[in-house]
């Protein structure tokens, strides 16, 4: 089957383009009354001033809300998990990996849950944090096919210069809500991201129809599923994950945030319990007292040393995430502790290089001489560093040059200027720091 997304541009694209763009600017700068924003579409216009409302970011990145574990889970749960296939098979039929589009499947809230489609744009949009696990609501990244969809409840096309978020304006998208076939609740979204073939008329169509087939794909399951066993309970909608996460990135003491029904808070470690907690978050099936001992004190015989320092842990747990009091023999962690590490190797894991490279605040607890923490800190530093050498941009490779981490490599200075155009003014800069460090 041949792929449903032509190529054929609008000849007055660059002129629309450029208004919008200094339309855009006038906004920005406080000139709301600016003649040139009446050039700019009505819904886009609004868009804009809710993105500038929300103090909205015009370069910055998206959170990642999910990581790999919870995206899986929740994933599984999701009512749109049951028509993903459904999904591919309308929009990216026949050679989707080079249909030139990406199609992303969110939820209610804008989180991206799927994204698929064209290898070489995913490897690009990934660049700008449009990876799975990535919040894409207006909230978070202003004007967007996906978060203005959510936002007006309805299906919108957005070109390129309509984006609030600079680093997304050189895509356009198209995308429409899905709801509950039975209450109409808003449950989704469904989002085709490329150049402007992805946001002519027949896309929106598309799009649209896709939206309206799940809907009824959704109903048809349902009602399957209650004349097979009348008896069972439907599916449960998505739970609301409480989520508990230690940042030990760029800090001597670890942070443990904890977010649940009644709140957020905010507790500062000991590096001692960081160490301990860490260990137990990246070792999740557990570790003997030995074992344990070995990775935060150094020697195997250190389980006496560790078990009171394990009982004034429980101790500041109970009072502070209960939920985590680690049990015993081996010792375990009965829920799930995501950390800021997991954080960056899952980005990197999803190419999203820019994005990985902005949540690393640095080494892993810079200070800890503990065995296990220092091999981790060696791992993390190598993938980032690795990860970005191998595929990322040439803008992304300098601002980690710019990095603690990255300042006196030598060998990603010269990838850096064999990747940088001839006439590039930033040649003259990398050349003097090559030289400095030989």
């Amino acid at each position: 089957m041949s792929s449903p997304w032509s190529s054929r541009r609008d000849v007055s694209a660059e002129t629309s383009r450029l208004l919008i763009e200094r339309a855009h600017e006038e906004l920005l700068a406080g000139n709301a009354a600016d003649e040139r924003l009446a050039d700019v579409r009505d819904l886009v216009r609004d868009s804009w001033r809710r993105s500038l409302e929300g103090l909205v970011g015009v370069e910055g990145l998206p959170p990642l809300d999910l990581d790999s574990d919870s995206l899986d889970e929740y994933r599984r749960a999701h009512p749109l998990g049951g028509v993903i296939d459904m999904v591919r098979g309308l929009l990216l039929p026949g050679g989707a990996e080079d249909s030139g589009v990406i199609v992303a499947v969110g939820d209610a809230a804008g989180r991206l849950l799927w994204v698929e489609g064209d290898r070489s744009v995913r490897a690009l949009t990934a660049d700008m944090g449009f990876v799975a696990g990535a919040n894409w609501s207006e909230a978070a990244v202003g004007t967007s096919a996906p978060g203005t969809a959510l936002a007006l409840d309805r299906s919108v096309q957005i070109r390129g210069a309509e984006h609030f978020n600079r680093l997304v304006q050189p895509w356009s998208c198209t995308a429409a809500p899905v709801h509950d076939p039975e209450t109409r609740r808003l449950i989704g979204v469904i989002d085709v991201t490329g150049g402007v073939e992805a946001v002519s008329p027949q896309a929106q169509l598309l799009v649209d129809a896709t939206a309206r087939a799940i809907e009824g794909e959704i109903m048809v399951a349902r009602l399957r599923e209650k004349s097979m066993t009348p008896a069972r309970s439907r599916r449960s909608q998505p739970r609301e994950i409480e989520r508990m996460t230690l940042r030990v990135l760029g800090r001597d003491r670890g942070l443990l945030e904890v977010a649940g029904s009644d709140g957020e808070r905010i507790v500062e470690l000991t590096t001692r319990h960081a160490e301990i907690l860490l260990m137990l978050a990246t070792h999740r099936q557990g570790l003997s007292a030995e074992r344990l001992g070995e990775l935060v004190y150094g020697t195997a015989d250190a389980a006496a040393t560790l078990r009171p320092e394990m009982v004034r842990l429980r101790k500041s747990l109970e009072a502070t995430a209960p939920a985590l009091v680690p049990t015993s023999r081996p010792y375990r962690l009965p829920a799930r502790l995501e950390t800021d590490v997991q954080h960056v190797l899952s980005l990197l894991d999803r190419g999203a290089h820019r994005v990985a490279l902005a949540a690393f605040r640095g080494e892993v607890l810079p200070d800890s001489v503990a065995p296990g923490v220092e091999e981790l800190r060696t791992r993390v530093t190598a993938t980032l560093r690795e990860g970005l050498m191998a595929e990322a941009s040439v803008d992304v490779l300098l601002a980690y040059a710019d990095t603690e981490a990255g300042s006196e490599d030598a060998d990603l200075l010269r990838l850096c200027l064999s990747m940088l155009p001839a006439r590039s003014p930033r040649r003259a800069g990398v050349v003097a720091r090559l030289e400095q460090l030989e």
